[in-house]
């Protein structure tokens, strides 16, 4: 597994709320405790609110979501499209450039705004993998907002869902859905989605399936 995949995936352990000791997560992503405290030490440096030190555990103080600041969640994806073209280009300059201002795009996003700002996003992160999710942002803010569901292929699986809310993590973007093949709530890296179709069918609000929904459970399983 790659470090920023590592990353990703230790965060969303940790994004329960629930004090998570060092060993359970050396175990989860089968590395070494050096390694964790290590990956802990990149973590809140990038921004995310973690607090917890060696022999305690560790845990994510706050939801980790797109803050308001003065960008709207549409205005950050523009931002991210246009320099996933631009840092695409054969220009190396304008290449450079681009990857630059994606960093002070990160570095300007803190998750609480009394703090200092520090980078938000996971610096470790490639800028090439990140801008292939880019192109299929539009398509899922316009399902979530018409409330159509999409079919994706995500690691050669395709499936239908729901898609019900779009995170931001700094480069990285997820989307939380409930999925009608696993009959459950999923929270999809947007980057690893290979196809995506926007469908016909609505679908409305039913218990078990909504956001609020997810997020109560969320609030139990923290609890």
């Amino acid at each position: 597994m790659r470090r920023a995949d590592r990353l990703m995936q230790l965060v969303q352990v940790l994004r329960d709320g629930n004090l998570h000791k060092a060993a359970d997560l050396a175990a989860v992503v089968n590395v070494s405790l050096r390694t964790i405290y290590r990956d802990m030490e990149t973590l809140a440096a990038s921004g995310v609110p973690i607090t917890g030190e060696r022999g305690i555990g560790y845990r994510v103080t706050a939801a980790v979501t797109l803050p308001p600041l003065n960008l709207t969640m549409t205005e950050v994806e523009a931002l991210h499209l246009g320099l996933s073209a631009v840092g695409q280009s054969g220009d190396k300059e304008l290449s450079a450039a681009a990857r630059a201002l994606s960093a002070k795009l990160d570095a300007v996003m803190p998750e609480d705004r009394s703090r200092a700002p520090a980078g938000y996003g996971f610096a470790v992160y490639p800028f090439a993998d990140a801008a292939r999710g880019f192109q299929h942002l539009p398509a899922m803010r316009q399902a979530i907002r018409t409330r159509q569901k999409l079919s994706i292929t995500l690691n050669g699986d395709e499936r239908t869902v729901r898609p019900l809310q779009l995170d931001y993590w700094g480069r990285l973007w997820t989307c939380i859905v409930w999925c009608e093949k696993s009959k459950n709530f999923s929270d999809l890296r947007v980057d690893q989605i290979t196809e995506l179709r926007i469908l016909p069918s609505l679908f409305v609000d039913e218990h078990g399936k909504s956001l609020a929904d997810f997020n109560a459970r969320r609030v139990i399983a923290g609890s």
